[in-house]
């Protein structure tokens, strides 16, 4: 009687180190999703980042040219040339 309590308990143990594992297994699965989320989330910034630095290395090579000048002024400044009409959008932007 003793060594048949003994096989049961140790098939209790054995179902519950194998539960523990699955579940760990899961909860691991569910973190490396999240990493890999992260992952693609940075080399989308990195990708815009680089494109961002390409034009601004554009423009600083060819900052006497009058059309770089044009966009950057009206781009980052907000100008226009003499002449050009002016649209405003009338949509507004909240930060909360």
């Amino acid at each position: 009687m003793k060594l048949k309590r003994s096989k049961l308990i140790t098939r209790i143990v054995v179902f519950a180190l194998i539960v523990y594992a699955g579940v760990s297994l899961i909860n691991l699965r569910g973190r490396i999703d999240e990493v890999r989320s992260e992952l693609y989330q940075a080399r989308q910034a990195v990708a815009e980042m680089e494109q961002t630095n390409a034009k601004l290395e554009h423009d600083i090579e060819n900052i006497d040219d009058p059309d770089v000048k044009a966009g950057i002024a009206q781009s980052n400044l907000g100008l226009a040339l003499p002449g050009e009409i002016v649209f405003f959008d009338g949509g507004f932007e909240y930060e909360n």
